[in-house]
Parts: structure tokens; sequence; C-alpha cells
């Protein structure tokens, strides 16, 4: 990222990696409800065939956060919080870790680098992460879209046996289900977030209307934010949508979304819009300022250490 001093010691690829991947779990910790409840509302009207689903559960951020309360316990609201764990701290480490170091493989070792540049390190790295995450992601979606039935029953009985029933009903492939739209996702989403939150705080240092401290990392990140949203929602319903689906239920990624949009309508591509952006408005801020003080707080203890001996 940008803004470091002359006199400062840049981080190195090894701190941002586990940098990355600490700052994503903080921030998801604090931010879970509120793609739990993104998920409900993004899935919901799928099942519109069926006898009752008609009928809307769910209305509102807020509103399908209390109906959850309600109706399920406010442990509903952290469903599958350990796969979420688990996917942060593999998949962010990656695409947003090794971000910098992808951006000077692209401008060899240039500290000047272009547009282009940066959006093909962040699909790069987007990719990559996927790549061995996606598991972790299936799970995740798979445990927040779960409800929990009458006599007590829910689809999937801890992390583990969801990893275990899926490979074993629907192969080791069902792990990987949504890949694709899932890469495609992520590339437009590390894009969005990491090239929008690289200019909008290199603009930010460069005109000195903020020192490289916490304000300037907030209001980079709230912009970095808002923009991913836009720009990811309708990607983002599609596979939460896909990767939640029974066997059959969808042939392919593309599918899914022309069933969407034939029973739905285009507005279906921006369910959840809301929760989307409070919950990536929020994560991009706690993610953000979080890396950006782990990163100086591990370096600062790296000199220490190399300085003892």
């Amino acid at each position: 990222m940008v803004g470091m001093k002359p006199t400062d010691q840049a981080p190195s690829a090894t701190i941002k990696f586990f940098g990355a991947g600490t700052a994503a779990c903080i921030a998801d910790l604090i931010t879970f409800p509120l793609d739990t409840a993104k998920v409900r509302l993004q899935i919901q009207g799928e099942t519109r065939s069926e006898e009752g689903a008609k009928k809307v559960k769910y209305r509102g951020v807020f509103g399908t956060i209390t109906t959850m309360v309600r109706t399920e316990g406010p442990r509903s609201l952290y469903n599958g919080l350990v796969a979420g764990l688990q996917r942060q701290m593999s998949f962010a480490s990656v695409r947003i870790g090794l971000y910098d170091s992808m951006k000077q493989f692209y401008t060899l070792g240039s500290d000047n680098a272009s547009i282009v540049s940066r959006l093909m390190a962040g699909c790069t790295t987007g990719a990559m992460a996927v790549a061995f995450a996606q598991p972790t992601d299936v799970v995740k979606v798979r445990f927040q879209a779960q409800v929990r039935l009458a006599d007590g029953e829910r689809r999937y009985n801890g992390t583990m046996d969801a990893y275990r029933t899926i490979a074993r009903d629907e192969g080791v492939r069902g792990l990987w289900k949504g890949c694709m739209p899932n890469i495609t996702r992520n590339a437009i989403v590390n894009c969005a977030e990491l090239v929008t939150y690289d200019i909008i705080k290199e603009l930010i240092l460069k005109y000195d209307l903020m020192t490289d401290n916490l304000p300037c990392h907030f209001t980079a990140a709230f912009g970095a934010g808002f923009c991913t949203t836009i720009v990811a929602s309708p990607v983002d319903v599609v596979k939460t949508r896909f990767m939640n689906s029974t066997a059959g239920q969808y042939s392919s990624a593309v599918n899914c979304a022309v069933t969407m949009l034939t029973k739905e309508g285009p507005t279906a591509f921006y369910k959840g819009f809301t929760p989307s952006f409070l919950r990536l408005g929020s994560w991009n801020i706690v993610m953000f300022v979080s890396y950006e003080q782990i990163k100086r707080a591990m370096t600062r203890a790296q000199q220490s250490w190399e300085c003892s001996f």
C-alpha cells in the first residue's frame, strides 16, 4: 500500500501476508451478523414455486437480524463463523497480503504503478485466493443460509461435518461449487476494493488532505467499500445462490443468473444491497485500519528484534 515515508522500513511480504489475514479475521468477527443477513436476503425468493415461498420472511437488514434472533436465537447470526475465519485467514492473506508484491511484479519493481498494473495485481491475487480457499467459502455460505427446523434438525452439525457431508454427497467438486463465479466476483471485488483504497489514499496524501494516519485510512476504506458494493453485488448474489443450491437446482452459474432474471427480475441481482454495503463498508474500515496498524506494529517489533542482536 502507498503512504510509507522514505525513513520508514517497509513491511516485509511475510508481515503483509499474516497481517492481512489477522486484520480480516478481526473485521469478520465484528461484521459477521451483517454478512449473514445479506446471505439470507440474497437467497430469499429463490424457491418461489414452492408452497409458502412467496411469503417474504425477511425485510431489510435490521428486520432480518431481528427475525433471526427471535426465531433462531442470537447465535444464528454467527452461523458459519468458524468457516468464515478459516476463509479469511487463508483468503485475505493471499488477496490482500500479496497485492503489493504482485503490483511490484507487474511494474518490474517500479514504485509508480499504473492503474492497469494495479488492476492486474488485484485480479491475480483474487483468483489465487479462490483457488485454494473456495471450500471454506462454500461451507460458510451453507451455514449462514441454513435455518433451524421445527424439530431442531440442521443441515450440518458442525464445520468439519459440513466439509465431510458436502464431499460425500456432492463429491469433492462440491467443495469448489461456484468457483468460477467466485473467481469473477473476487477479481472484481479485489480490484474495486484494493485499487480504490490505494488510489484514494494516494490522492489524500498527495494533496496533503490528511497525513498517513487513522482518519486517512478510514476515509479511503469507506470509499473502497462503497465502490466495491456497487460493482460486485450482482456477481455476489449469483455466487451465493449457486453455492447454496441443492444438487441439480441450477446447471451452472450462468443458468442461476438467467433463472434469477426471468423469475425475479433485474432487481434480484441487488437483493441484500443495503446489508452488503453496511457489511463491506464496515468490513473495509475495520480491516484496513487494523491492517495498517498491525503492519506498523509487526514492523516495529521486527526492527526491535533485529536491533537486539
